[in-house]
């Protein structure tokens, strides 16, 4: 096997000791390197794109109480750890090597979004005892890539959540990653009070596309129904999970691994370009002033 691959073990993983040449992972495609290089400032225009000026209280259309984030790729910058978490824990673990790895990695980045565990299961055929070798490797490799490459915010995330819990909304920070590596992500961008719930496919029971996180998500934050609660991801599974958790709008964004077309047709009912956006097309005046209420509910932020 060629050495000089970019999308094989040995390619990926030259010089892996100082990790500098896992850098060869390349993003995946034009629209997706458009959108993240796009500046973060709002289109005066995006106003009319999103919103209806004849839309009003009046609609009886319902207040969003909840608003369910995914975290890598929608609110945390990807820049693809997962691949390179990944690529580490296949020549760790030997689950995907040589001639395997190209279709390995594939498989990895259509299944963007899903519980990590589930997707090594796949891959090692059901041989759970490998799933979980591999799985391993990959919360280490992950935590590993986050101590010297480090993790930032998707650009103006953060403000955007606490923007969603000023006007009255719960906030649930999603991901398929096992807590211990959801947590060190949290404790590398100190966003330890920034949601209202965190949540892993550990804490709900299945990973997406299940609704099972956006389920519990809304049972902890005591959201009054279904339609109540917006859903927001990068990939098709996360945009499946809403749509299979009957959320009242289930929103695509731009920035990590699947593109317009995809996110759409797996469902979505309306696209952005990236998080700084879901403001305006929710727009504030409709997120539920229900914060107070939740005073005494339990959801610190902490699960």
């Amino acid at each position: 096997m060629s050495t000089d691959h970019p999308n094989t073990a040995s390619g990926v993983l030259a010089d892996v000791d100082g990790l500098d040449a896992l850098d060869v992972i390349e993003r995946r495609d034009e629209d997706l390197e458009s959108a993240r290089g796009e500046a973060w400032d709002l289109d005066d225009d995006l106003e009319e794109d999103f919103l209806d000026e004849d839309d009003d209280e009046e609609d009886g259309e319902v207040l969003i109480e909840l608003i369910v984030l995914d975290m890598a790729g929608t609110t945390v910058s990807d820049d693809g750890l997962v691949e390179r978490a990944f690529a580490l824990a296949a020549e760790r673990s030997g689950i995907a090597t040589g001639d395997e790895f190209d279709e390995a990695l594939q498989y990895v980045r259509d299944t963007m979004g899903q519980s990590k565990i589930e997707v090594f299961t796949a891959l090692a055929d059901g041989d759970v005892a490998a799933a979980e070798r591999a799985n391993a490797e990959f919360e280490g490799a992950y935590a590993e890539l986050v101590g010297v490459v480090g993790v930032a915010e998707i650009p103006g995330a953060r403000t955007v959540i606490e923007q969603l819990r000023a006007a009255g909304a719960s906030v649930a920070l999603t991901t398929g990653f096992a807590p211990v590596t959801r947590d060190a992500i949290i404790d590398a961008l100190g966003w330890h009070d920034v949601a209202d719930v965190l949540l892993s496919p550990a804490d709900a029971g299945r990973g997406r596309p299940a609704p099972d996180m956006a389920l519990t998500a809304l049972l902890r934050t005591r959201t009054d129904s279904v339609e109540a609660m917006v859903v927001v991801g990068d990939t098709v599974s996360d945009i499946e999970s809403g749509v299979n958790a009957g959320a009242g709008l289930v929103v695509g964004v731009l920035t990590g691994a699947h593109d317009r077309e995809a996110l759409e047709a797996a469902g979505a009912d309306e696209v952005i370009d990236h998080i700084g956006q879901l403001p305006m097309l929710l727009g504030l005046a409709r997120v539920a002033s229900v914060g107070l209420d939740r005073a005494d509910s339990g959801t610190d932020g902490s699960e």
